[in-house]
């Protein structure tokens, strides 16, 4: 028993360091669709390039 309270105090601890802020969430999110987005760009440029070579 004394150990769930022990990690459920701990997680409160550590709580504030876990969760950031809303707008950090946001801009991750936008900074991972926009690279997402540049990687599917090349895939498909790198495939175009080879069925040209065909």
């Amino acid at each position: 028993m004394s150990t769930q309270v022990g990690s459920a105090r701990g997680g409160a601890f550590l709580e504030p360091f876990l969760s950031a802020p809303p707008h950090l969430e946001s801009t991750m999110a936008d900074l991972a669709f926009v690279l997402a987005t540049l990687a599917a760009f090349a895939l498909v440029a790198l495939v175009a390039k080879g069925v040209t070579k065909l």
